[in-house]
């Protein structure tokens, strides 16, 4: 009997990381339009009733999907400290943010920058969200070295804003320009001393 119940519980957790994995990916690519209920579940493989097994209401599916979009793209940005200095990591982190590569390809990319103007509109619920998970890259940046939480959130306002300004204009070099640039302030910060 025990052996059932895990196969169950192992079958209702697959269930929920494929709705996870595809919720996830639509809002990266719709903004909160993405969480549409019918389309995730088509895109997971799963009927519309399972949804219910999992969700109560299309703003809890929103939320878990955007802390899944951020908690699985989050160690690929924020790499572990490894004795590199604090300019080092700055301006590797950003390096590794502002590319034309992850500016391009929407499905694998930071839900920060193509959320943050749904969530100042979205539910107290999901601003909620929004802002739990980016507390957690801001700890995730700062790697316990809490005099450096304002650089963090430079670093983290030069990026987001960065990336969504090169995602909004139409003209291709215009887009690398703003990304160079952010990247460029990314380094500037990093020459500051703790306050």
């Amino acid at each position: 009997m025990r052996k059932v119940a895990g196969t169950r519980e192992q079958s209702k957790q697959e269930s929920l990381d494929k709705i996870l994995d595809a919720a996830a990916r639509r809002i990266r690519e719709e903004g909160l339009d993405g969480a549409a209920i019918v389309p995730v579940m088509r895109d997971a493989g799963l009927t519309h009733g399972a949804f219910y097994s999992h969700f109560s209401s299309k703003d809890d599916l929103a939320c878990a999907a955007f802390a899944r979009a951020i908690t699985t793209g989050r160690p690929h940005w924020i790499k572990p400290r490894h004795g590199e200095s604090w300019r080092e990591r700055l301006t590797g982190l950003a390096k590794r943010y502002l590319t034309a590569a992850h500016r391009d390809d929407l499905s694998t990319s930071c839900g920060f920058a193509t959320l943050s103007s749904d969530a100042a509109h979205g539910s107290d619920e999901f601003r909620a969200c929004y802002e739990r998970e980016l507390r957690g890259s801001l700890a995730a940046i700062c790697d316990g070295d809490d005099s450096r939480l304002d650089d963090a959130i430079a670093l983290m306002t030069v990026c987001v804003g960065g990336m969504a300004l090169a995602r909004a204009v139409a003209d291709p070099k215009f887009s690398s320009r703003i990304l160079r640039v952010a990247r460029e302030a990314a380094a500037k910060l990093a020459d500051t001393e703790p306050n």
